[in-house]
């Protein structure tokens, strides 16, 4: 049995990774979710502007996940990052177990192989969709290896590294700091407890922080050759997410609570709090001897969690950020003997069963034909039947049903939050539909007061008096033709049946 420990190990690991790439690709075959779609369409019209990121749609993102999404397209079209976001995760199997295997055992990697293809597998949080938090993830998961690595052998390079592995990863997503938090911890933490001197602590210190640098110097050098302004930048990446906040606050939604109960749900279901939860309670078996891991592990993951929290929207994506606390909790416990090793084996187990069943359950509804297309399918009828030079505005943020009709938007928000954000009585959009750059389609997916009553009475206001009702998307909401433009009627594009109708 000893001998084949090894051998085991080199198998098992490569299999779960490629387990975890198989399991993704189903999602070459599902609609591109809004955000996927907005990231494409902004990422096609991109022209770097003084007064704006990406010219003329907004997003609150940092350039390097746009650029993602553009080369991805131009190299395989818009699926092309779905494969990406198998790979990636593949990668980031083989990355946990890497980590396991530098702080633990042979069995701990396995076991954190497993808990990783779970969480990046399960239909509860996405198992298809690749966004910045997938994106930024092997940033992550490299820079605390590299953290951990750089500590043990006092390696100023593996430091630098670690800390430009750690400045990667928000750039896909901003509140992606978890590599930086880890690091920093790590070494605070490993000279408090005197486990390395202040010198040794000064020089990786430097080094990472050098390392972390790197990135935001390349995109503020990109800024300024592109002729964007730096605090136009900083409002996109940063600015905005204050004001945004400030908006979700000042405004109660039932559909915030249902979603943050939801992410709950499937933070405990997808075996997430479970982890994290006997981590917890088997605090003292490692503390003794892992003290410095045990307190970054715990710093790490109270960043994610409150990062989480502030995000406000709380999107199941978000239970992504949690993964590299997770990976180290199972590392440390899951090779352990006896009844704390037990235990965290038995919570990766129902983590593997919960994401099987999820995957089971989303596959049948599939089979059915019962599996929502989101808005794709009121896009499709609206592009079966517009000419070529239509434009088409969304009311509610929905970049896949825009993207579905092959149209531009003349407005510039794509997401509902910025045009809540940056445009919440409408004035911007109401100047737009009583101009001669009105588009041609307007689709009122949500009521006009839903969000500004006052500002909601006067848009529809403004579409009663230049566009006519003409047609019902797939799942409720309005179709708008702008007065005096002929085309056809909207045909049935919907998987159950309910056509849009005047």
């Amino acid at each position: 049995m000893t001998l084949a420990t090894p051998a085991l190990t080199r198998w098992s690991v490569p299999l779960t990774a490629l387990v975890a790439f198989l399991l993704r690709l189903p999602g070459l075959g599902t609609a591109l979710s809004p955000d996927e779609a907005g990231f494409l369409m902004v990422a096609r019209t991109w022209v770097p502007e003084p007064g704006r990121v990406y010219g003329h749609y907004f997003v609150d993102r940092p350039p390097q996940i746009i650029a993602t999404f553009k080369v991805a397209d131009a190299i395989g079209g818009p699926y092309a990052l779905r494969l990406v976001g198998a790979l990636v995760c593949a990668l980031l199997v083989l990355l946990a177990a890497r980590i396991a295997l530098v702080i633990a055992d042979e069995r701990a990697a396995r076991w954190t192989a497993v808990v990783v293809a779970a969480l990046t597998s399960s239909t509860m949080i996405n198992a298809d969709g690749v966004k910045g938090e997938l994106l930024s993830l092997p940033f992550v998961l490299g820079a605390c290896l590299l953290a951990i690595l750089a500590l043990q052998r006092q390696s100023m390079p593996l430091a630098a590294l670690a800390g430009l592995s750690a400045g990667i990863a928000p750039g896909f997503k901003q509140n992606m700091l978890g590599g930086l938090v880890f690091a920093a911890a790590l070494l605070l933490l490993s000279l408090a407890t005197k486990q390395i001197s202040a010198r040794t602590f000064a020089r990786l210190s430097v080094a990472g922080l050098a390392g972390a640098a790197v990135p935001a110097v390349l995109m503020i050098g990109w800024a300024l050759q592109s002729g964007v302004q730096l605090d136009t930048l900083w409002y996109a990446i940063y600015g905005f997410r204050s004001d945004a906040g400030a908006e979700l606050a000042s405004t109660s939604s039932e559909a915030n609570t249902e979603r943050a109960f939801i992410l709950l749900l499937a933070a405990v279901g997808t075996g997430i709090l479970l982890v994290m939860g006997v981590f917890v309670v088997l605090l003292r078996k490692v503390w003794r001897t892992q003290q410095v891991l045990v307190g970054a592990t715990l710093a790490l993951f109270l960043f994610d969690a409150v990062a989480l929290v502030l995000g406000g929207s709380f999107w199941l994506d978000y239970l992504f950020g949690l993964l590299p606390a997770t990976v180290l909790a199972t590392a440390m416990l899951a090779g352990l003997p006896g009844r704390s090793g037990r235990a965290m084996r038995v919570v990766v187990c129902l983590a593997a069963i919960s994401s099987v069943a999820s995957i089971a359950t989303v596959g049948i509804i599939t089979a059915t034909g019962t599996a929502s297309r989101g808005q794709a399918d009121t896009g499709e009828a609206i592009a079966a039947v517009a000419e070529p030079s239509d434009t088409v505005t969304v009311l509610g943020g929905r970049a896949d049903l825009q993207l579905a009709t092959g149209r531009e938007s003349p407005y510039r928000h794509l997401w509902s939050l910025p045009m809540r954000t940056l445009d919440p009585e409408y004035a911007e959009l109401r100047d737009l539909l009583a101009s001669p750059e009105a588009p041609t389609w307007f689709v009122q997916l949500v009521p006009t007061g839903l969000w500004s009553e006052d500002g909601g009475a006067r848009l529809l206001e403004v579409l009663r008096e230049r566009y006519d009702a003409h047609g019902y998307g797939c799942h409720g909401g309005i179709i708008w033709l702008r007065d005096g433009v002929e085309r056809g009627l909207p045909q049935d594009h919907c998987p159950d049946g309910t056509a849009p109708h005047a």
